[in-house]
């Protein structure tokens, strides 16, 4: 027999509504939540168990997610500016197409997390435990993302401006598209990435060591070379 998830649409959601509606759903046979353009603009919903939830076209600005349970949850569509996150389980998340700029991702387990077509602009992830997370498509401009490996990863269309990316490891990545202008890149290692497809503006010759190995351009070599004044021909 085939079953679907129950849809939830149109309604605007607080704490103990949210607490009322997970009573009494761990039973092994009810199947997931799915919100369809709920509001839960300011919740509280922290340390709550969302596992396995569903949520599309739903409003999240400011919402606490401090400590909840969010593993295997689906985001699509979603707006969810300044949400809190911190220390959420989030382990085989996906987020599709969502607004979560400047939210704050403090010590949250994002393994195998992915996260398609998002705007993630001053997003916060720190000390964020992330092995296997992927971006895609995705706006990540002043973002802070120290320590992250993203080693022998392909990144697509990923926009790195201006970010923290101190730490971060690229080896053997490959940038298919998108920029570091401007990031900051302290003892970020790059050895064996292909970046002749980024944006490398702002970048200086100063900063050149932490790329030795990597593969760029002629036009990228070009640019660095006349940072210090030289016309190449």
């Amino acid at each position: 027999m085939t079953t679907t998830a129950s849809v939830i649409s149109d309604q605007t959601w607080s704490r103990a509504d949210l607490v009322a509606c997970l009573q009494g759903r761990n039973e092994p046979m009810l199947l997931p939540l799915h919100f369809e353009r709920c509001n839960f603009d300011e919740a509280d919903l922290s340390r709550l168990d969302l596992r396995g939830a569903q949520f599309t076209l739903c409003n999240f600005a400011e919402t606490s997610f401090d400590r909840a349970l969010l593993s295997e949850t689906r985001w699509a569509g979603c707006r969810a500016r300044q949400a809190d996150f911190g220390l959420a389980d989030l382990t085989n998340a996906r987020f599709q197409d969502c607004d979560l700029n400047n939210t704050q991702w403090t010590r949250a387990k994002l393994a195998s997390a992915l996260f398609t077509g998002v705007k993630l602009t001053g997003a916060h992830f720190a000390e964020v435990s992330a092995l296997g997370i992927v971006f895609k498509d995705s706006l990540l401009v002043d973002a802070h993302l120290r320590s992250l490996s993203f080693r022998k990863q392909t990144l697509a269309q990923l926009d790195f401006s201006e970010a923290d990316l101190s730490g971060c490891d690229f080896r053997e990545a490959v940038f298919e598209g998108g920029s570091l202008r401007n990031a900051h890149l302290k003892l970020a290692r790059f050895e064996g990435a292909d970046l002749r497809d980024a944006d490398l503006g702002g970048l200086r010759l100063a900063n050149a060591a932490q790329f030795k190995g990597a593969t760029i351009s002629h036009r990228q070599a070009a640019s660095l070379v006349e940072e210090l004044g030289l016309r190449v021909v």
